[in-house]
């Protein structure tokens, strides 16, 4: 099986790698994996269109902060997301 993530057309490595260069942003400091997972827990316990915006307010969240702040804040969500109440 293929990786989505280095399939044709979405090399999401090397977007990362573009984009934290644009935007002067250390790539070390993006952990894909980590990132994803969080996406998946927030689109499939909150809701899809959630994903964007929490991860737009995750990375406000994060700005200035060491790696270790930062890993605590993206488990911080990722136990808010796990939590959130189903729907009646």
């Amino acid at each position: 099986m293929t990786d989505p993530r280095t399939a044709p057309g979405a090399d999401l490595p090397q977007w990362v790698a573009h984009v934290t260069a644009l935007l002067g942003v250390d790539p070390a400091a993006v952990d894909i994996d980590r990132l994803l997972g969080l996406s998946s827990d927030v689109a499939h316990a909150v809701a899809r269109p959630a994903v964007p915006v929490t991860m737009f307010v995750a990375g406000l969240a994060a700005a200035g902060r060491t790696p270790d702040e930062v890993a605590a804040l993206l488990a911080d969500v990722e136990a808010a997301a796990r939590a959130w109440p189903e729907p009646a």
